[in-house]
């Protein structure tokens, strides 16, 4: 397969203009759409720019079908699933920019997908990086033209406003019980999603090997669940940040609903205001949004509030390799946000001499979480649609099952790093803790 774009090829993709009314106009119902036509000059130009689009994609087992009902596949092999594109508009689109407009025009009904969304989207990534791999043409039109927000100190908040606080009601219909939204840790296939989260919540206690009385610096904590436990079944006592008004809130309400609200202190502050000296410090699904031109004030930050004696944990989404964020999900879901390689991690550890102790990927434990989420998520979607909106629905279901696939097919992976102060001695001499039974290992 050539990877070079031929003349006329490029001539379509940089002078494809979208129709002024596609913006507003919802997609029609198959009984208001035009009448097929016979397939000719007008229909040769979007067959053309189809089987473009199929060849930068790595000409994947997928057929798109137009709204006239023509049916473009690769030459190769018997097409798995069928994507079906309703208006020339969104062919243009699709075809200029899939990484970006691909998550919207589904959003908005105007492409629609026959089968299971969260196969297709391993089968296209699978396809993509085997293009990608080969370099030239596919690579370049891959990569994603949405420039990520900066995390500033106001930058953040207004980033983290637009994903987390639309409301504790919406995530509640399909996260746990105790609201944690990030990566559970399955110690059987068969635990369900609330046995996981609790286990992640001791595989995390247990690394950082907390001991009472100790002091615990949280950055991110999200509604309040791992500094809870922490407290409660460690009986440490817990400073956790956040910027998420709605999070806050809702942590500090069950603080109080628990009787931990001596034990925990939730802080409605960026992590760059940590202050105190502290035993552990642990960050669970916040470096994603913290951007990577910030790691070494990051790493400032802990060697500022950690003592020397002190143990570190961060837990985050993370690459293999240096690659942009997807644009969509960068601009409608989370923005700002970057999972890191772990090479661009140690810009936090370097500068300060900081050991590291342990890495552990966890990524298809992800993967299994992300499958619970979505599942939660289809059964409350009525519900979540009286919420908000069809398109909103959509969207999420586009970027859960995309987060999920991103897994399965290895784009993404989840680093838990175990970290201290290069001095501390006083430390773990096997992992054997690590898979003792019962709240700190006994």
């Amino acid at each position: 397969m050539g990877e070079s774009m031929n003349k006329n090829e490029a001539e379509l993709v940089t002078t494809m203009s979208p129709s002024p009314a596609r913006a507003v106009a919802p997609p029609m119902r198959a009984s208001q759409r035009a009448p097929a036509r016979v397939s000719g000059r007008v229909y040769g130009i979007e067959r053309r720019l189809l089987k473009f689009l199929l060849r930068i994609l790595g000409n994947p087992p997928v057929a798109f079908v137009l709204w006239n009902g023509d049916q473009i596949a690769a030459s190769t092999g018997t097409p798995l699933m069928r994507v079906l594109i309703h208006d020339r508009a969104a062919l243009f689109d699709v075809v200029r920019n899939p990484d970006l407009h691909f998550g919207d025009l589904y959003s908005q009904g105007r492409i629609e997908v026959e089968g299971s969304l969260l196969e297709l989207m391993e089968i296209i990534n699978r396809s993509v990086a085997a293009a990608c791999a080969r370099g030239g043409l596919g690579a370049r039109l891959m990569s994603p033209r949405q420039r990520a927000r900066p995390n500033t100190l106001r930058g953040s908040r207004d980033n983290i406003h637009q994903h987390y606080d639309i409301g504790n009601e919406f995530y509640r219909l399909w996260l746990d019980e105790r609201m944690l939204y990030t990566c559970a840790y399955f110690s059987t296939p068969t635990d369900t999603l609330e046995q996981a989260q609790i286990a992640k919540m001791d595989h995390v206690c247990r690394k950082l090997q907390l001991k009472p009385g100790e002091q615990v610096a949280e950055a991110g904590c999200g509604w309040g669940a791992l500094a809870l436990h922490m407290a409660r079944d460690y009986g440490v006592k817990v400073k956790a940040y956040n910027v998420s008004h709605q999070q806050i809130l809702y942590a500090r309400e069950r603080a109080r609903a628990e009787g931990l609200d001596g034990r925990v202190e939730f802080v409605e502050d960026d992590y760059r205001t940590i202050d105190g000296r502290f035993d552990a410090f642990v960050s669970v699904g916040m470096l994603e949004h913290v951007g990577v031109e910030n790691y070494r004030g990051l790493g400032d930050v802990i060697r500022r509030v950690l003592k020397d004696t002190g143990r570190g944990l961060i837990h985050t989404i993370g690459r293999n390799r240096v690659q942009p964020m997807n644009a969509w999900i960068e601009k409608r879901i989370f923005p700002g946000a970057y999972p890191p390689t772990l090479g661009e991690m140690m810009a936090i550890f370097e500068p300060h001499e900081f050991s590291v102790l342990d890495v552990e990927n966890l990524r298809l434990h992800y993967a299994r979480t992300l499958e619970h989420w979505l599942w939660r998520f289809e059964k409350s979607a009525e519900r979540i649609q009286a919420m908000f909106d069809e398109n909103f629905v959509r969207a999420w279901r586009l970027y859960l099952a995309g987060s999920c696939a991103a897994f399965t097919t290895s784009d993404l992976q989840l680093f838990q790093v175990l970290f201290a102060p290069r001095n501390n001695n006083d430390l773990a001499w096997t992992r054997e803790h690590l898979y003792a039974t019962g709240a700190g290992g006994n």
